[in-house]
């Protein structure tokens, strides 16, 4: 068994991971506001011009050494609920080794998440609220057990400000989980944080006509 990476282990092991959105960059800090990791969004121009925001893209994301620490890879998904085909992670954590899924499940009325371990067995439910627009506040993601029964934690989106929110593409998203969660299962929780990203983003351009839509800057 390949063991998750040092680094990880240890920044994992703190209670709260903010991340800060623009450009399809990604700081991660954590909850002393320390920056312990960048992440940077891949696709192909296709998907990053035609299919935004169900596009396929690949997140790789490095420690403070430059040391690639998790693979975020999503394939080509639609995300309307009058079809089955719905978003979907694979999470490595060191690149290469698979330690989980993140799957969005189908529901007509909230948005739904399964967190998967490598072996593609149920582990957690992740579901947000019936109104998922941060036009004007904060958005939870409650993280549960797999009866729906118990929370556990939650991912959030940060209202920013009317202005910021409107007229920026940068957002900030905070993940808690227990310390004592396994440390691959806390991995893929960074995964599903860019999972809902992308399918919140589409939520707030469908009622808000804005979103902090992610835009690659080409160098």
């Amino acid at each position: 068994m390949v063991p998750v990476p040092k680094s990880l282990q240890y920044t994992l092991e703190r209670e709260v991971i903010l991340g800060t959105e623009t450009c399809s960059k990604y700081e991660i800090k954590n909850h002393l506001g320390q920056r312990v990791y960048f992440a940077m969004e891949e696709n192909g121009c296709f998907d990053r011009n035609f299919c935004s925001p169900i596009r396929s893209f690949t997140i790789r994301i490095t420690d403070n050494t430059g040391r690639e620490v998790i693979t975020v890879n999503r394939p080509l998904r639609c995300n309307s609920c009058w079809f089955p085909c719905y978003m979907q992670e694979v999470i490595q954590s060191p690149p290469g080794t698979i330690v989980g899924y993140v799957v969005q499940n189908w529901d007509p009325l909230l948005p739904k998440f399964t967190i998967l371990n490598e072996s593609k067995e149920d582990v957690l439910k992740i579901i947000g609220p019936y109104a998922t627009c941060s036009c004007f506040g904060d958005v939870d993601f409650e993280v549960k057990t797999l009866n729906e029964m118990s929370t556990i934690g939650k991912i959030s989106k940060y209202w920013s400000g009317f202005v910021n929110n409107v007229f920026t593409n940068a957002a900030n998203f905070g993940i808690q989980v227990p310390v004592d969660l396994d440390v691959k299962i806390k991995a893929i929780m960074i995964g599903a944080c860019f999972l809902i990203v992308s399918t919140q983003n589409q939520r707030e351009k469908s009622c808000c006509g804005i979103g902090t839509q992610p835009k690659i800057v080409s160098t």
